[in-house]
Order: C-alpha cells, then sequence, then structure tokens
C-alpha cells in the first residue's frame, strides 16, 4: 500500500528533475548561442537575451561581450538599453487602456485629442485630421509621413548629439521634410511622427506627462518593472541596473540627448528581463482588464482590396510566422527587440549593442525558440 501513495510522488520528483535537467541544458545552449555570435562578428561589443518560459519554470537573462569599448567594461545580463521602438507597444497598450476606460475611442479623429497648435501644423500641409483616427495612429495606416525616416533629421541629430528636440519640433519636422503618403486608412506606412501624437494624446487624456501616465496605465509595480521607466520624465528607479552603451557602427550612442526619440516612438529604458515579462503578462491576460483588448489589438487590419501592405502591423505591434508558428514582435532602432510565441507560451528579448543587427536578431530568435522546443 504504501508504494502506491509513494509512487505519485515518485512520478512528480522524477518530472521536476528532468524539467531542471532541461532548463540548465536549454541555459548552456543559449550562452554558446550568443558567444559564437559575437565571435562572429567583430563589429558587435555585446548581446543580451532573456528567456521568459513558465512552462519550463524558466526566466534566465545571459550576456555576452562589453558594455563599453572604452573602458573594456563587461556587460552585465541586468544592464538597460534605450529600447527605442519597441515603446510603442506600450504606448499601444496605454491607449488600448484608456479605450478600456472609456477616455477615449479608438475611432475619435486625432484633432479631438491633439493641441491647436499641433494641429494646424499639420494641416498646414493637408493632413485631414478629421478623417486621421487613433486607430490609424496606432496602425501606422494614417498616411503621416514619418520625420524619424527623414535623412534631414538623421543628419540633424548627429550634426549635434546633445540638442534637445520638441514634439513641436518634431511634427514640423513631418511636415517641412515630407508630405502625406495617402488617405487615412488605404495603405501601410510605418510613422514615428503617429506615435509621437498618441504619446501626446495620453498626456491630454490624462493630464499627466507620458512617462507617468504609461507607469500607472500598464501598472509597472503590479507587473514587477523595476528597471523600466521613462528617461527624462521619471526618475531613474534606485533599483534599475546600468545603462549599457548602445554604437551606431563606431560612434558611442550613450550621451546621444534622450529627446532625438522620446515622446511616443520611443522613449524607455529597460533591460531584456522586464522586456519579456511585460510581453508575457501581456498575452497572457495580465495587463487589460477585459479579453477583448488584447483581441482588438491583435486583430489583423483590413486593407482595400489589391493593396497588400509591406509587413503585417497590429496596433502597437508586428505579427510574424516562422517555422509555423505565430509571433508578436516590436523590435527598435537600436537593436532591440521582443517577441512572444504563443505555441512556446514563452517570450525572447534581444539585445545588441550595435546598430542595424536586425537579422542577427531574427536568427538568434528562432535558434533560440528552436532550442526551447526541444
Amino acid at each position: 500500500m504504501k508504494k502506491v501513495f509513494l509512487l505519485p510522488f515518485l512520478l512528480l520528483i522524477s518530472y521536476s528533475s528532468a524539467k531542471a535537467y532541461q532548463a540548465e541544458k536549454l541555459k548552456h545552449s543559449l550562452q554558446e548561442l550568443i558567444d559564437n555570435a559575437i565571435e562572429q562578428d567583430s563589429t558587435i561589443p555585446g548581446i543580451l537575451l532573456h528567456v521568459e518560459a513558465p512552462d519550463l519554470d524558466l526566466s534566465y537573462s545571459i550576456s555576452s561581450g562589453i558594455s563599453d569599448i572604452s573602458t573594456r567594461a563587461p556587460l552585465s545580463e541586468n544592464s538597460t538599453a534605450r529600447i527605442a521602438s519597441n515603446t510603442k507597444t506600450y504606448v499601444a497598450v496605454s491607449v488600448l487602456r484608456l479605450w478600456e476606460q472609456g477616455k477615449l475611442e479608438l475611432d475619435d479623429p486625432i484633432i479631438k485629442h491633439i493641441s491647436e497648435k499641433h494641429a494646424q501644423i499639420l494641416k498646414s500641409d493637408g493632413y485631414d485630421l478629421i478623417k486621421i483616427t487613433v486607430r490609424h495612429l496606432l496602425t501606422h495606416t494614417s498616411g503621416l509621413f514619418d520625420h524619424a525616416g527623414s535623412n534631414t533629421y538623421i543628419e540633424k541629430v548627429f550634426a549635434d548629439p546633445s540638442y534637445e528636440w520638441t514634439r513641436t519640433e518634431q511634427v514640423q519636422g513631418c511636415v517641412d521634410w515630407g508630405d502625406p503618403l495617402f488617405e487615412p486608412g488605404e495603405q501601410f506606412s510605418y510613422s514615428d511622427t503617429g506615435y509621437i501624437l498618441l504619446g501626446e494624446i495620453i498626456e491630454n487624456v490624462t493630464g499627466k506627462p507620458i512617462g507617468v501616465a504609461v507607469h500607472e496605465l500598464i501598472d509597472f509595480k503590479k507587473l514587477d518593472l523595476s528597471a523600466t521607466w521613462w528617461e527624462k520624465v521619471e526618475q531613474e528607479p534606485s533599483t534599475a541596473p546600468d545603462r549599457m552603451h548602445q554604437y551606431f557602427r563606431e560612434i558611442d550612442t550613450y550621451n546621444f540627448d534622450p529627446s532625438l526619440d522620446l515622446y511616443g516612438g520611443g522613449g524607455l529604458v529597460a533591460n531584456t528581463k522586464d522586456m519579456a515579462r511585460f510581453y508575457q503578462e501581456l498575452f497572457t491576460g495580465n495587463v487589460f482588464e477585459q479579453p477583448y483588448t488584447l483581441d482588438t489589438m491583435i486583430t489583423k487590419v483590413s486593407f482595400p482590396e489589391g493593396y497588400t501592405p509591406s509587413s503585417d502591423y497590429r496596433m502597437g505591434i508586428f505579427y510574424f510566422n516562422f517555422n509555423e508558428m505565430d509571433m508578436y514582435s516590436h523590435s527598435g532602432f537600436w537593436s532591440t527587440q521582443a517577441t512572444y510565441i504563443p505555441e512556446l507560451n514563452a517570450s525572447v528579448s534581444i539585445i545588441i549593442t550595435q546598430f542595424a543587427k536586425g537579422r542577427l536578431i531574427n536568427k538568434l530568435l528562432i535558434e533560440t525558440s528552436e532550442l526551447i522546443m526541444k
């Protein structure tokens, strides 16, 4: 009789041991993966990767390489970074939280929520702010020219990295450096300008600075995002690890003024652990009040017949299918990316400290997902 009672207990121990072995094997393989990537590309100072995989009881951060080329300081697995356009997912979630609360409608014309000053700037270039809605901004279907994609803007940023940009100057750049691209809803074209307007909408609806508003709407404290903050708007948390150096070729961008990408298209600083945790909590129902809100966020955008967008962008997030696995993901200018993989119930975040390493990030993501499946 004792053997009968002991059997389930022994099976549980055996299962737990196998799970622990699998997790340790995965950790070793992941470290080898990023170490090899560093060895094969001498232009990369460092790589960070985090896997959040609850089904494996795994929450694991790793690093390889250095944080600072000048001092050769090693890169800590907990280091934070400017996550650039990954911020857009947090902004979209915050807007959707305001929608849940009944404080705005997704089909509100944006003229209802932006300043008269910015409205006049945009109208001067022919934008119809009654036709452009909050939904269009969220899905990059507004037809707004992207100020951040302009060569003029990039040249200005690198000519004077310490310059403090305002949101108004960037909205003006949208008008001065380009023209309306298409009628709202007709096509897809990625636009940072649209997201800095969403940042303004969040501020105007809540009456709070964007960093404070996003922090509260998402509830960073509840999600334990202790290494995530809005640069220059919020005070850096005392618990946050040091920010790493991020490079544009040979240029160290560490001291570039954050205002170049601060107002909603970017602005957040985080580490890979917090990035992956946010995605995991978002896709497992711990951020929105109602399940239909996440469904709305990840619903495929419809376009006029005959038009196929260059990317499958939903609301603040891209959808991909790699190796027959669905993936919801966003990347950032400084080679940052976070991804949720429903089939694995796992989130993977990667930061490479060298600009323009998107292909390598995707390769590491695929190889990491394959290792998780083993």
